[in-house]
C-alpha cells in the first residue's frame, strides 16, 4: 500500500524547525526580535538635583539668564550658548569649539543633553560636577576669557535685575562665585533630550521604529558591541576609554593619570541622544559622519596597550552598518524651540 504525504503537517514541522534554528543561531537579520532588554533603556522622569544644590524655580530662571548672557565673557561678546546652542542639540556643530579670539580650541563642544545624569564632566573628566565646570570655560583665556570671577561679580552687582534675581534665589548671600555656579548648574540640569521614536518603541509602540532600526538595536547590543560603553537610557557608561583614535600629545584622561596605562588616550563616552543631528563626532570633531563613525569602530582603531579591551575589529557587513545607522537615527527627539530670554540691563 502506497503511503500518502500530509503536506500540511510537513509544512508545520518545517516551520517549527526554522523558528528553532533562528532562535538557536541568533539570526536577528531575519527576525528582528529584541535580544536586549528594553527595560534597561527606559528613561527616568525625575531629574536628579544634588542635596547641596536643590532645585528652585527662581534659581533655574537665574541660571537661564546667566547662560544666555554675554556679560560672562571678557569682552562681553560670548555666552555659554555660543558653544551650547539649543538649536544644535546644545552643541555648536563645529569640529572644535571657538573661543572669544575666534581661534579653535583643542576639543569639540560637548552637548549638554542629559548632563544632569553625567558623572565627571569634560572630555577628560577633570570636573567633579556641573558646579565645578562653571568657571573653567568662563575664565579660560582661549574660551570666554573673563580675567577673574571678581569681574563678573562686579558686573552682576551693577545690574539691578541680577541683584533681584540673586536675592530671590539665595537671600542675603547675594552675588558670589558659588551662587553663580549653583544657578548655572541648576539650569543646565534641566536640559533634557525630548522623547525620541526609540523611547516610544521601548514603551511598547511597535510602530515607532522600522524593522531596520530593530535589527540595528540588536546589533547595537550584540555583534556591534556598542552598548558595552553606550549603555542605559543616556547611552553612556559615564566612563573613559581609548578607542584607538587619538594620537600624539592628545592623551585625554592620561594627562590627569600619567601612570595609568589604560587611561592614556582615553576620553569620555558621550551620550548618543540626538546623535544624528550632532555631527561631527569624537572629542576632536575628526569624524564627519555617522557612517564614518561606524566604519571606524568596525576597523577597531589603533592597536596599542592602552586601547580598551572593548574595541576591536567587528566584521560588520554593509547591511549591518546600515541597520545600525537606522537605529541611531531613532535616538533623535523632536526639536522644540528654546526662547532666548530678555536679559537684565
Amino acid at each position: 500500500m502506497q503511503a500518502t504525504i500530509n503536506w500540511k503537517v510537513c509544512g508545520i514541522f518545517l516551520s517549527m524547525l526554522f523558528l528553532f534554528w533562528v532562535a538557536a543561531s541568533g539570526a536577528n537579520s531575519l527576525l528582528p526580535s529584541r535580544t536586549a532588554s528594553p527595560e534597561s533603556y527606559k528613561r527616568s522622569i525625575e531629574i536628579p538635583y544634588p542635596e547641596d544644590n536643590p532645585y528652585s524655580e527662581a534659581k533655574a530662571e537665574l541660571g537661564r539668564l546667566l547662560f544666555f548672557d554675554p556679560m560672562l565673557s571678557g569682552a562681553q561678546t560670548r555666552s555659554c550658548a555660543n558653544c551650547h546652542n539649543p538649536s544644535l542639540s546644545w552643541g555648536d556643530g563645529l569640529p572644535r569649539a571657538i573661543g572669544e579670539g575666534q581661534v579653535p580650541l583643542a576639543l569639540r563642544s560637548p552637548t549638554l543633553l542629559e548632563v544632569a545624569w553625567t558623572p565627571l564632566l569634560g572630555w577628560d573628566g577633570k570636573f567633579a560636577d556641573l558646579e565645578a565646570v562653571t568657571f573653567g570655560p568662563i575664565t579660560g583665556k582661549g574660551n570666554m576669557n573673563l580675567p577673574e570671577p571678581a569681574v563678573l561679580i562686579e558686573r552682576l552687582a551693577a545690574t539691578p535685575g541680577y541683584v533681584r534675581g540673586f536675592t530671590a534665589s539665595f537671600g542675603e548671600s547675594g552675588i558670589t562665585r558659588r551662587n553663580i555656579e549653583l544657578a548655572l548648574a541648576t539650569y543646565q540640569r534641566s536640559i533634557v533630550a525630548s522623547e525620541a521614536p526609540f523611547d516610544r518603541w521601548v514603551k511598547g509602540d511597535e510602530t515607532a521604529i522600522d524593522r531596520a532600526a530593530m535589527r540595528g538595536f540588536n546589533l547595537f547590543n550584540g555583534k556591534g558591541r556598542c552598548a558595552e560603553c553606550h549603555s542605559g537610557p543616556m547611552f553612556t557608561d559615564g566612563s573613559f576609554h581609548d578607542i584607538g583614535t587619538a594620537q600624539g600629545n592628545d592623551i585625554g584622561r592620561g594627562r590627569l593619570f600619567p601612570t595609568s596605562l589604560k587611561l592614556q588616550y582615553a576620553f569620555k563616552t558621550p551620550t548618543l541622544r540626538d546623535v544624528a543631528r550632532r555631527a561631527p563626532y569624537m572629542h576632536d570633531g575628526s569624524v564627519a559622519t555617522l557612517e564614518a563613525v561606524i566604519a571606524l569602530y568596525d576597523r577597531g582603531g589603533i592597536a596599542r596597550p592602552s586601547r580598551s579591551v572593548k574595541i576591536g575589529p567587528l566584521g560588520l557587513s554593509d547591511g549591518e552598518k546600515s541597520d545600525l545607522i537606522a537605529f541611531l537615527r531613532t535616538l533623535d527627539g523632536a526639536a522644540h524651540p528654546v526662547p532666548v530670554p530678555v536679559l537684565p540691563r
